[in-house]
Order: C-alpha cells, then sequence, then structure tokens
C-alpha cells in the first residue's frame, strides 16, 4: 500500500514536471479555462456571501469599504472609490447603503462642499471588527489543503490582473 502511494505521488511529481515545462515551451494549457473557472468561482463565493449578508451580516463590498476606512477614516468618496475600484454611481450606492446600514457617516469636505467624507461609526467600527473574523475564517477555507507557496502563486495571478487588465477604458487595446 506504501509503495502504491509513494509511486503515485512519484507520477504526480512527473506529470508536474512535464505541466511545467509544457506551459513555459507552448505557452497556458487551455484546458484549464481559466476564465470560466475564475467567474464560475467568483459567482460561488458571491452568492455566499450574499446568503451570509442575509442572516445579518454586512455584504462584502460594505466589507471592504469598512477595512478601507479602517485605516483612511475621513477619506474622500473619491479615495475610497478608488481603493475600491468602483466608479462614482457604485461608490455613491455602497456610501448610501452603508450610511443607512448606520456603519458610516457622510460629511460635507471642509475645504469643499460638493465633495463627501466618510467616517466609520461605532456601529461601523463594530461590524469591521466582526468582517475581520470572518473574513479569517473565509480565507482559511479558501486556503485550505494548498501549500504555503501554491497560495503565494495563486494570489499573484488575480493580482497581475490589475495591471494587465487596468480600470481606465482608454488603456483598453
Amino acid at each position: 500500500m506504501a509503495r502504491r502511494a509513494a509511486s503515485a505521488s512519484s507520477m504526480s511529481h512527473d506529470k508536474i514536471r512535464t505541466r511545467t515545462k509544457s506551459i513555459n515551451a507552448a505557452g497556458p494549457n487551455m484546458n484549464h479555462r481559466l476564465v470560466y473557472l475564475l467567474n464560475v468561482g467568483q459567482r460561488r463565493l458571491q452568492r455566499w456571501s450574499q446568503a451570509r449578508a442575509a442572516r445579518g451580516g454586512i455584504t462584502a463590498a460594505q466589507s471592504g469599504l469598512l477595512f478601507f476606512l479602517g485605516t483612511h477614516d475621513g477619506a474622500l468618496m473619491s479615495e475610497a472609490a478608488d481603493a475600491l475600484d468602483l466608479g462614482a454611481p457604485g461608490m455613491s450606492g455602497l456610501a448610501d447603503r452603508s450610511e443607512r446600514a448606520g456603519l458610516i457617516e457622510r460629511r460635507a469636505d471642509e475645504h469643499d462642499g460638493r465633495a463627501s467624507r466618510l467616517w466609520l461609526t461605532d456601529a461601523g467600527r463594530s461590524a469591521r471588527q466582526r468582517s475581520k473574523a470572518g473574513m479569517t475564517d473565509l480565507n482559511a477555507r479558501l486556503t485550505e489543503g494548498f501549500t504555503e507557496a501554491e497560495i503565494d502563486v495563486v494570489a499573484r495571478w488575480p493580482t497581475s490582473l490589475q495591471t494587465k487588465f487596468p480600470a481606465d477604458a482608454e488603456s483598453i487595446d
């Protein structure tokens, strides 16, 4: 039995080495369907997150805003939008929903009355702490079964998408 496991492990490592060589020589294996897998994974994670929010939590977008404001309390809405990769209408809607939920307070900028600054409320600070704990649990679930080196590679790939596909439409080829 142990010999079979060792043999299977050896075959697995040989396949990985062969796979790595084929990627380097011929480009990525198109059987991976990366765009499909990325979209399906994102949708499932989004549905899971929405179901959790429906049970009394806050949305992923609201968590992102609270995380940002936790280190940039009083930020301009435009700064928060940039940090969250949102356009002005999306940021405005997120701020409206977060304000109605009592998580943030919106105040006019003291130097430019047309601009708004966002501030965490006490409820927002508490929700941020709960979200941080939830993110720790979620990250543990997402990384379960992978080595740290594998997660480093996985994290590098979506991070590279931000450079390869910039947010501003003028940079699109």
